[in-house]
């Protein structure tokens, strides 16, 4: 149990998971790192980062977006874990490999630090300081001004609150999760295949 002084700061975690709590209604576990709980307020859908930043482009509004490592995280509609692999068989990608994934009830991801949504305790430090919790960041935050939930991509066309519908969202992450799979397999350009002289 580690005790602080009357009247000390809570330590920048702590403050984290606060935030995520009170501000988002978010339940989180651990303390460091931060850990968001999937399936309560959101479910995960979960891609590599080179795949996931080539379907930014194609697929403009979403909900939040994170990055953690190699993986790219975004947050659709609780359930929707437990769709996806109806939704790709479905889409006709039920057969092929992709590293495309989905976290749902019981899961949990690791919560970024929120440096676009700072709350004030955690936003003082020097210019360029850079957050503890650096592994894990969002690439498009969750609005704390309003309700998270209503803007996360879920089941049905057209979508919710500005964000794609799911099928929409799914469709073109697998596209680009298949396409880099095919770009990792070509041979690089003086690469010799095996029987060539």
């Amino acid at each position: 149990m580690i005790l602080r002084a009357h009247g000390a700061e809570p330590s920048a975690p702590a403050a984290r998971s606060r935030w995520y709590e009170r501000e988002l209604g978010w339940p989180t576990a651990g303390s460091d790192p931060v850990e968001l709980l999937t399936g309560v307020a959101f479910d995960v859908i979960e891609l590599p980062a080179v795949a996931g930043f080539a379907m930014l482009r194609r697929v403009p509004r979403t909900g939040p977006v994170a990055v953690e490592g190699a993986w790219m995280r975004l947050l659709v509609a609780t359930g929707s874990a437990d769709e996806l692999p109806g939704l790709l068989d479905w889409l006709e990608w039920g057969g092929v490999a992709l590293d495309l994934g989905a976290i749902g009830a019981g899961g949990r991801i690791t919560a970024p630090c929120p440096a676009h949504c700072r709350p004030p305790s955690l936003a003082a430090g020097a210019p360029g300081e850079r957050c503890p919790q650096e592994a894990a960041v969002w690439l498009r935050p969750p609005d704390a001004k309003g309700e998270v939930e209503p803007t996360l991509p879920r089941a049905g066309f057209g979508g919710d609150g500005g964000a794609p519908d799911l099928v929409r969202l799914v469709s073109t992450a697998a596209t680009e999760c298949h396409r880099a799979r095919l770009v990792r397999a070509l041979p690089l350009p003086r690469q010799r295949r095996a029987g060539e002289g």
